[in-house]
């Protein structure tokens, strides 16, 4: 695997609610967890090895979208609002480099696929893109900072 494909991977993991993908091969093996906390399930992918196992979180209820069980609890003022979450852990930025513009500020209008933000993992500058059109209500995150996976980054206000 070369490292565009792992970073295609780590993508993967974290937008299809897998919680954990393990791939095993003679001269490298990679473990990509989300850090969810529901018990895990197994499924054979078909056609993998018994190595390649990926163990699936709980299907997440869309009304739940507003609340986050753990200590990035955000509760919303408004149900027409939505929060983007952080689809990897890493670090949080809010530009592409020092010099640069930040991306996006509160009271903003975003376009679908505006970049919002970037997040570096394992030395990799990942594009974070608004999954809707709308107006910038909050940025939950300091630049500069660690995120978790699943992370509240930004409400958005998609009216």
């Amino acid at each position: 695997m070369d490292i565009k494909e792992i970073q295609n991977l780590i993508k993967f993991v974290s937008k299809s609610g897998v919680e954990e993908v393990k791939i095993e091969r003679e001269k490298f093996k990679i473990t990509i967890k989300t850090g969810t906390k529901n018990p895990p399930q197994q499924i054979i992918v078909e056609g993998a090895s018994p190595k390649e196992i990926i163990k699936p979180k709980a299907i997440q209820d869309e009304a739940v979208q507003n609340e986050i069980q753990d200590e990035n609890e955000v509760v919303l003022e408004n149900k027409n609002h939505l929060i983007i979450k952080a689809p990897m852990i890493g670090t949080f930025y809010r530009k592409s480099s020092p010099d640069k513009d930040v991306f996006t500020d509160v009271g903003k209008t975003v376009a679908e696929g505006d970049i919002l933000c970037v997040i570096e993992a394992m030395k990799l500058f990942n594009e974070i893109e608004s999954e809707v059109s709308g107006k910038i209500i909050k940025i939950l995150v300091e630049d500069q900072s660690p995120v978790e996976f699943d992370q509240p980054l930004f409400i958005i206000d998609p009216s």
